[in-house]
């Protein structure tokens, strides 16, 4: 039977033998990322889902784009694993809340705070969002190799934007109560950066059998300012894609 995935839109032909996907959430990122791999072909565009093919000498990997937030990554995840898909790398973005953290440095993140929304419909909170360890250490190496700065510890993962991550400019700079203060608690914690989709993967993932990985560039440090530079952004795209290129190598030739 060809298994067809109806939100990625994609046939189980299309990407047969492919076991390992990297997933960014903007669909306007998976062609660069997939260019920095080698030669690749699109596949498929539906809603919040692009899916790019990439191919160099050591395997063929799949670039599929998972939108905001943890319930559409889950979504993409389940569809892939369906279509044979076996690893996950999610390659994103954040915002650091750690001093000594810098614009452009990269964050691999060893497990993640389920504050996501959508992983307690896969188990209870009390159960562990963490990578796996060879994804890790796939990336870790990898900036090592480009000599890119990376730091490695814990993520939170929030179901929103402006209240879960407390930022008050918003339309009505309202929190609710459990909420302020939490940013200032997570960094005491030793939580190193914000973003929104980490914990699902690392749930979702373990509890189906998979295994995954996450990797982010930082687009602001919350201690110095709120606001990105917008002129930042293309090269800290860049220097995340060759990172998740080079460690998806690693991954396919088995040196992870």
């Amino acid at each position: 039977m060809n298994y067809y995935a109806y939100h990625l839109a994609l046939r189980e032909e299309e990407v047969k033998g492919i076991k390992l996907a990297l997933l960014p959430g903007a669909p306007e990122r998976c062609c660069k990322i997939a260019s920095a791999f080698g030669d690749f072909e699109e596949l498929a565009s539906h809603r919040e889902f692009k899916t790019v093919k990439a191919e160099s000498e050591e395997g063929k990997i799949l670039v599929v784009s998972t939108g905001i937030g943890g319930p559409s990554l889950s979504i993409a995840v389940e569809e892939l694993a369906q279509l044979g898909v076996r690893l996950f790398l999610r390659v994103g973005t954040c915002g650091a809340i750690q001093e000594g953290i810098a614009v452009g440095d990269l964050v691999i993140s060893e497990g993640a705070v389920r504050m996501d929304g959508a992983s307690p419909h896969y188990a209870p909170l009390s159960y562990p969002a963490c990578a796996h360890w060879e994804m890790v250490g796939a990336l870790k190496k990898a900036c090592e190799l480009l000599r890119c700065r990376y730091h490695l510890g814990i993520t939170c993962s929030s179901a929103t934007f402006y209240p879960g991550q407390e930022r008050y400019d918003t339309f009505s700079g309202y929190i609710i109560s459990s909420l302020r203060g939490s940013r200032e608690e997570w960094k005491k914690l030793g939580v190193l950066n914000y973003e929104m989709e980490i914990a699902t993967l690392f749930t979702v993932a373990r509890v189906l059998g998979l295994r995954s990985g996450a990797i982010c560039g930082v687009l602001v440090n919350r201690n110095e300012k709120e606001e990105v530079e917008e002129e930042k952004i293309e090269e800290i795209e860049d220097r995340l894609s060759q990172v998740a290129a080079e460690a998806a190598r690693l991954i396919l030739s088995g040196e992870e």
